[in-house]
């Protein structure tokens, strides 16, 4: 029964940290419960950056701070012991008296990395880790990877026709791309951009197509947009560059010097050398030194088969219209 009832308030935490989805970054999504004798006494969850943390939230959230030293307190995530932005939380929790800390995972980042834990436990709080690991892992799982793994979390996606084209082929900006979205897909395209910090096209994409790349049809943010531009040959009339909605960052040969003429503050030149197999490993550690957790790839088609060939890349969303083309760009092959 208390595995039960353990479980139960922590799906609820894990809950309330999903509503922190896009604007947490760069910190995980955290949430957290407060119970006593059965009964939610307090909840919060981390809205953004900067501000509180869950468990400060949940602890704010307690009409009645005398049940405290009674409780027990559900978080998703290991609570913080280090000053960053805010207090570290593990102290609050001692503060508070609260004798009992259910955890669903470790936190990954060097600062905690178990230390919150054991900060609890070497003070007698009855402290349980591992409670819903997975569910709590998937959540947080770009955040995760930037700190274990060294790159984003990376999510490729493309429309196809029913017999495996993307497009018809065009040679010049103004022929219209073949479009696949039915309204409502294209909703769920701009919320996934929403859940990610950067979106990356290659050159060819970005000249035929003259995407904006940003959000447009889902709440919250728009990600960075990041363009392949070995050469720095892409005219600047581009939506990339003059649309100021969004940051575009350029990947470019370190041989080429970024025009000065084009400096703007929301415009970034980073050199990657584009020669070689390890070019994709190359410019993910590099996104992940600039802050980059999740990267959400949308094209085109050989800039997308260049990840799948490399093997990096963590899930793939593929939509599959009937119509059928005959002829025209071949989508990536798995």
């Amino acid at each position: 029964m208390k595995q039960i009832q353990d479980e139960r308030y922590m799906r609820r935490a894990l809950e309330l940290a999903s509503i922190g989805q896009g604007q947490a970054h760069p910190n995980p999504m955290v949430g957290a419960v407060i119970v006593h004798e059965g009964r939610i006494i307090g909840e919060g969850y981390h809205h953004r950056h900067g501000e509180a943390h869950a468990e400060v939230m949940a602890v704010r959230s307690v009409r009645e701070p005398s049940l405290l030293p009674h409780s027990t307190l559900y978080v998703s995530l290991e609570p913080c012991s280090h000053y960053g932005k805010t207090p570290p939380c593990a102290s609050l929790i001692l503060q508070c008296r609260i004798p009992r800390v259910v955890i669903a995972m470790q936190d990954p980042y060097p600062e905690v990395a178990g230390r919150g834990i054991r900060l609890l436990r070497e003070a007698g709080v009855e402290v349980e880790v591992g409670l819903l690991e997975a569910e709590a892992q998937a959540l947080n799982a770009p955040f995760i990877y930037q700190h274990t793994m060294g790159r984003p979390w990376v999510t490729l996606k493309w429309a196809q026709s029913s017999d495996g084209f993307m497009d018809r082929l065009r040679q010049s900006s103004d022929e219209a791309p073949m479009l696949f979205s039915a309204p409502l897909q294209l909703r769920q395209v701009h919320r996934e951009r929403m859940q990610h910090d950067a979106i990356l096209v290659g050159y060819r994409t970005a000249l035929l197509d003259n995407p904006s790349l940003t959000n447009r049809f889902f709440y919250g943010r728009t990600p960075i947009r990041i363009v392949l531009d070995p050469k720095l040959s892409l005219p600047a009339n581009l939506k990339l560059f003059i649309d100021r909605g969004a940051d575009t960052w350029i990947i470019h040969n370190p041989e080429v010097c970024p025009p000065t003429e084009r400096s703007s503050a929301h415009i970034r030149y980073i050199a990657v050398s584009s020669s070689g197999e390890e070019f994709i490993a190359s410019l993910l550690s590099r996104l992940s030194e600039l802050g980059i957790q999740s990267l959400l790839v949308e094209g085109g088609g050989a800039t997308l088969q260049r990840f799948i060939d490399r093997g990096l890349y963590d899930s793939i969303l593929i939509e599959r219209s009937p119509i059928l083309l005959g002829s025209g760009v071949l989508a990536p092959k798995l």
